[in-house]
């Protein structure tokens, strides 16, 4: 498997979720405004979301694909669908539980989310029934994890990589077209959800057929597997939260800043989540399988390799997009943002978060890469202590820079906590003998110092000269920003070429 073709098509996928995710954002706003209902629908969106994020998409995955990976190389084909029945019985006995004991006690959920809202009897009502509908989403995305794994095991990417426009096209469907047959409007987005979810779990099942993994759920609590999968899980829910409690954290201390402080951080990291999940959350995706079939069959130099390998295009592109992002930060807002309400206030002050987050973009991106050196060989507590550590260092951070720099403070703290669980996950890598850096890092380091720098110094140029107006016509800014963008990669990858870098030099099969 060519892994640069692999990781190609997984983030092309990824953008196109993550731009069809932004058109989402719009029509739902063109749909329902924001008011009573809307309101209603994102906070009972809210926890099915969140436990998504913390269950389904991460601590599951990094729990169970280790272990799934040795079943392959070691056991062979049976005693793998055998581990595969009975992980899926365990799994949707617990989600199915969970999913019900969460409808039944709707009420009590949002009297904890959303207090305020007990206030207002129609708003209350409103929510929980929407909670309702929504909440099954965690048993079906949780299964889709499940297939996605497996699929990704399978070295299957393509597949799991575009499952997630599933749920936005789910979205836009409901919102444009049969949001006027449900009373009130607003219950269609929570169909969307739910509706979204069963297209992601559904798309996938032919593909798990195809490669005989598929086989029927059985509950056995026994399995050996099972139980190491059910171990980890515990460490790594931990780990996921402790990114979500960091979130929380910072949303608490804008909310004592001035009005749209939270906003201004929103925005700015929307932008951020482009290439962390373009680069990122697709390097690590194709990352993991592979770490983990070699660490299942003790082929420490071939394992060392595929991360020296995974770092090296980490910063080959996540460098650029930090200096892209803060060089073009005023022209992205503008662009994206620019219009209406959205003054040219909001514009200065969401930039300020824009470049103060681009200061922690490689950091963000190579924990993605390097945090799978230690899921792969089934050892969680040590990214999960780094990550622990990194969430006390952030706050102080906050502390220390909310006075003088406001809103800009807490973003840039969020950064610097980024590039410091990368630097300890380095290290700890290297301390334990896990990693071990291929020849020729000063020459690369160098020349890929160089090439940023002339992409950067460019577009400085560019933006110094250019008669833009940020202000006008939508279709001008779209036209002016794709301009630049365009010049800032040929200038970057005519720089790399020049200096020697050529892409057969980061084609890697495993």
């Amino acid at each position: 498997m060519n892994l640069l073709k692999t990781l190609a098509t997984v983030s092309s996928m990824t953008l196109v979720s993550r731009i069809l995710g932004f058109v989402r954002d719009a029509l739902v706003a063109r749909t329902f405004g924001a008011g009573f209902a809307t309101d209603a629908f994102f906070v009972a969106f809210k926890l099915p979301n969140l436990l998504r994020r913390v269950f389904a998409e991460g601590a599951f995955s990094q729990a169970f694909v280790p272990v799934l990976a040795e079943y392959k190389e070691k056991h062979g084909e049976e005693a793998t669908r055998a581990l595969l029945a009975n992980v899926t019985g365990v799994l949707m006995l617990a989600l199915a539980v969970v999913t019900i004991v969460g409808m039944l006690a709707a009420p009590w959920v949002i009297y904890l989310s959303a207090p305020g809202f007990a206030a207002t009897a129609d708003k209350f009502s409103l929510t929980v029934d929407l909670l309702r509908v929504t909440f099954p989403y965690i048993l079906l995305i949780s299964l889709a994890s499940l297939a996605s794994s497996v699929l990704n095991t399978w070295r299957q990417f393509s597949i799991p990589a575009l499952t997630p426009t599933l749920l936005n096209v789910s979205f836009i469907l409901f919102a444009t077209v049969l949001a006027p047959y449900f009373d009130p409007p607003v219950m269609a987005l929570a169909w969307a959800v739910c509706v979204g979810g069963v297209l992601q779990l559904a798309f996938q099942l032919p593909y798990l057929a195809k490669i005989k993994m598929l086989p029927w759920p059985r509950f056995s609590l026994a399995d050996s597997g099972v139980r190491r999968i059910l171990r980890n899980m515990g460490p790594a829910i931990f780990g996921v939260s402790i990114g979500q409690i960091s979130l929380v954290i910072n949303t608490i201390f804008a909310s004592f800043l001035v009005s749209g402080s939270v906003s201004w951080m929103y925005y700015a990291d929307r932008l951020m989540e482009f290439p962390t999940g373009v680069l990122g959350v697709a390097l690590g995706t194709i990352l993991l399988p592979s770490l983990s079939r070699h660490a299942a069959t003790a082929a420490d130099s071939e394992f060392s390799a595929l991360l020296d390998w995974g770092i090296r295009l980490s910063l080959l592109l996540a460098l650029p997009s930090a200096v892209g992002l803060a060089v073009l930060s005023e022209p992205l807002i503008a662009t994206l943002f620019g219009y209406g309400k959205f003054n040219a206030h909001d514009i200065a002050m969401t930039q300020q978060a824009l470049v103060a987050y681009a200061i922690g973009l490689v950091g963000l991106i190579l924990v993605k890469v390097l945090a799978p050196g230690f899921y792969a060989r089934q050892n969680i507590k040590t990214p999960v202590k780094i990550a622990l550590f990194t969430l006390l260092m952030t706050q102080l951070m906050n502390l220390a820079l909310i006075t003088p720099l406001r809103h800009a403070g807490l973003a840039l703290a969020i950064g610097l906590g980024a590039c410091l669980n990368a630097g300890l996950l380095w290290f700890q890598l290297r301390r334990q003998g896990i990693y071990h850096p291929q020849a020729g890092w000063g020459r690369f380091a160098a020349k890929l110092f160089v090439a940023v720098g002339v992409m950067g110094a460019t577009l400085l140029a560019l933006l110094a000269h250019l008669p833009v107006d940020w202000t006008g016509a939508a279709w001008q800014r779209a036209a002016w920003l794709s301009g630049l963008v365009s010049v800032g990669i040929a200038v970057y990858f005519g720089a790399l070429f020049a200096l020697g870098f050529r892409l057969q030099d980061f084609r890697r099969r495993t």
